[in-house]
C-alpha cells in the first residue's frame, strides 16, 4: 500500500482568498467625501469659468484681432502688442503705476503692522481702537476718493485752515499741483482707506502665535525689537505674504483713486495702467490694443504672484 502525505500543518487558502485585497479602513467614507466636495464645489466653478475663464479667453482672442469697438474684427496676430509696448503714454504709465505700488506697500504695510501690534493684547480701549482703525475700511474706494477730494478742497476742505492754524502755510495747498504732491495726496487716501483693513488680517495672524513662544523668547532675556525679529516676524511671514500679495495686486491695478482725485494730471504724471487701457477701448475705441494691454497686465501679475509664492515655499521648506 504506497504511503499517503500527510496533510500540511498550515493549508494554504484558496485563491480567491490571496487574491482578493482587504479593505482600507475608511475607504468608502473617503471616496463619498471627495464625491460630495466634488458636488458641491461644481457651482463655485461654474462661477469663476464665467466670470473669469471666460472673459480672460476673450480678452486674449481680443488682443489677437484688430478689433474696432464699432465695426468687424480681422486677424492681425501680434500687432496689438507691439503697438502696446511702443505707446509712450502706456509705458509712462507702467513706471508710475511701479512706483506708486512701491510707495504704497511699504507705507501701508509698515503702518498696519505697526497698528497691529499696538491692538494685539486685549486691554481697555483696545476694542474701541480696533473699531476706530477699522472703520474707514467699511467706506467705498469711490466713496473715500470723493470725501478725501472736498477734504484737499481749498475752497471747502478743512485740510488747509487747520494747517493754517497750526501754523503750517497759509491754509492754500495745491495738493495736486505737481506730481510728487498728486502721489503723496493718493498714498495718504489709500493708507486712511486700507490700513484698518491690512491690520485686521495682521492681527489675525499675531493671534495664531502660541504665548508659550513669547514666554520662551522672554525666558531667554529678548527685547521687543529682538522679539520682534527673530520670533513675530518670521512666524508672522505667511500672513505678511497674502498682505502683500493683496496689497501689490490693488496697487499695480489702481484705478478709481486717481480718477477721481487727479483725473491724471498733472500733464498725465498719475496715469495708471488700467487707466491707459480704459483710455485705448472706451476713448480712441481700439478694443484690440486695450486687451493687449489687459493681457499684458493679467501676466505680469501672475508671474509676480507665482514667483513670491516660490520664494515662500522654499523658505518655508529650509525652516
Amino acid at each position: 500500500m504506497p504511503p499517503t502525505a500527510s496533510p500540511a500543518l498550515f493549508p494554504a487558502p484558496p485563491e480567491t482568498a490571496r487574491s482578493r485585497p482587504s479593505p482600507r479602513p475608511g475607504a468608502g467614507r473617503r471616496a463619498r467625501e471627495a464625491r460630495t466636495g466634488i458636488v458641491l464645489s461644481l457651482p463655485l466653478a461654474a462661477v469663476v469659468a464665467v466670470l473669469f475663464v471666460v472673459p480672460v479667453g476673450l480678452a486674449g482672442w481680443m488682443s489677437l484681432h484688430d478689433w474696432p469697438l464699432l465695426g468687424a474684427p480681422a486677424f492681425s496676430g501680434g500687432r496689438n502688442y507691439a503697438l502696446a509696448v511702443q505707446d509712450r503714454l502706456f509705458v509712462e504709465a507702467v513706471v508710475f503705476t511701479l512706483k506708486y505700488t512701491a510707495v504704497t506697500t511699504v507705507v501701508l504695510l509698515t503702518l498696519s503692522l505697526g497698528l497691529a501690534l499696538l491692538v494685539q493684547r486685549p486691554g481697555r480701549g483696545v476694542g474701541l481702537a480696533r473699531t476706530a482703525f477699522f472703520q474707514p475700511a467699511v467706506v467705498g474706494l469711490a466713496v473715500a476718493s470723493l470725501l478725501w477730494y472736498v477734504i484737499f478742497s481749498d475752497e471747502a476742505g478743512p485740510l488747509g485752515p487747520l494747517l493754517a492754524a497750526l501754523g503750517i502755510g497759509d491754509g492754500t495747498v495745491d495738493w495736486f499741483g505737481t506730481p510728487g504732491a498728486a502721489l503723496w495726496s493718493t498714498v495718504l487716501m489709500i493708507t486712511w482707506r486700507f490700513a484698518g483693513f491690512y491690520m485686521l488680517v495682521l492681527l489675525t495672524g499675531l493671534q495664531a502665535i502660541p504665548d508659550d513662544v513669547y514666554e520662551a523668547a522672554r525666558v531667554d532675556g529678548a527685547g521687543w525689537w529682538r522679539t520682534l525679529r527673530h520670533v513675530t516676524l518670521p512666524l508672522l511671514r505667511p500672513t505678511l505674504a497674502l498682505a502683500l500679495t493683496l496689497c501689490v495686486t490693488g496697487s499695480l491695478l489702481a484705478f478709481e483713486q486717481f480718477v477721481l482725485l487727479t483725473s491724471g494730471g498733472p500733464d498725465n504724471s498719475t496715469v495708471t495702467v488700467v487707466m491707459t487701457v480704459y483710455r485705448q477701448a472706451f476713448t480712441l475705441l481700439d478694443v484690440g490694443v486695450a486687451a493687449a494691454m489687459s493681457v499684458l497686465v493679467a501676466l505680469v501679475l501672475v508671474v509676480g504672484n507665482v514667483v513670491q509664492l516660490s520664494i515662500l515655499r522654499e523658505r518655508g521648506d529650509r525652516r
